[in-house]
């Protein structure tokens, strides 16, 4: 059996994800929307373990979106204070 916290071991995808630069756009798009989907769930049930996990894999996903889309699509109207 392989060792999934070796770096480079079978379980290196089940246990981190795939790289994020290395997803198709719709491929990203899909890994962010399962994670916010299962978000509430994840902080109000999972262990520390999972949350940890999720918190960091949302932002390794979010981080490359942002890479992609400097100029990102934002909606002036969704502003409710100056920052």
């Amino acid at each position: 059996m392989a060792d999934a916290t070796r770096p480079g071991a079978a379980g290196d995808v089940a246990e981190i994800g795939i790289d994020p630069a290395a997803l198709a756009d719709n491929d990203l798009l899909r890994e962010l929307t399962s994670l916010y989907r299962t978000r509430l769930d994840t902080l109000r049930y999972g262990p520390d373990a999972a949350l940890s996990n999720h918190l960091r894999r949302t932002g390794e996903l979010e981080r490359e979106y942002l890479a992609r889309r400097p100029g990102r699509e934002v909606d002036p109207s969704r502003l409710t204070q100056d920052f």
